[in-house]
């Protein structure tokens, strides 16, 4: 579309209902975006696994990471209503990498963690939920992202944790972790946009 064109229109030849859906994806001019609900509520922390002060937050929203430091990533997620075929993904800083913990050796000293973490709160507001852990049916650890899958989702609170280790200095974005109904991709939500410091 060119930067005059305002509408879109469409025709219908026929008895028949037309169906259609309209979608556009483009880059925006600022890598800031801001968390937006429209379905999901999305929040991200960084935990270290080590010691406390390796990963740590500025006043001005800013994360500090200590180089090959292991990093414990926990995204909640929320909605008000069931949902279908949701996919939660969150995308990794470009100086991290995420840790399979599956593999033998990886965290040698944290046995306790599988390749992700996952738990569902016993109440959300007036909704009764009906379990309390392993809401996640699927999980994918990607170079650059991971990503958690479920057919049908209750209305209440997640929470999906992962591993990951910061292997490069320097300054990085952190893109928006987003959830959505991947077959109504108009109901999402997404956490705002970061910035890491590692070092």
């Amino acid at each position: 579309m060119g930067s005059n064109d305002k509408d879109v229109v469409m025709h219908k030849r026929g008895n028949g209902r037309l169906y259609y859906r309209i979608a556009m994806d483009y880059a925006p001019s600022s890598l800031q975006l801001n968390a937006v609900n429209y379905g999901f509520k999305i929040e991200r922390t960084y935990t270290a696994m080590d010691h406390s002060s390796y990963v740590q937050q500025q006043s001005d929203g800013t994360w500090n990471f200590k180089l090959n430091e292991k990093i414990k990533v926990t995204l909640t997620m929320s909605t008000r209503q069931q949902r279908y075929h949701v996919a939660l993904v969150d995308y990794l800083p470009a100086g991290c990498e995420p840790l399979n913990t599956k593999f033998n050796g990886t965290l040698a000293d944290y046995t306790n963690l599988s390749v992700a973490r996952s738990k569902r709160n016993s109440r959300y507001n007036e909704y009764r939920l009906y379990s309390t852990i392993g809401w996640t049916e699927y999980e994918n650890l990607r170079d650059e992202r991971a990503e958690a899958f479920r057919r049908l989702l209750w209305p209440g609170v997640y929470e999906w944790s992962y591993v990951m280790r910061a292997t490069c200095t320097g300054t990085f974005i952190i893109p928006p972790a987003k959830a959505e109904e991947m077959y109504s991709p108009e109901n999402f939500g997404r956490c705002t946009t970061e910035k890491v410091i590692i070092g």
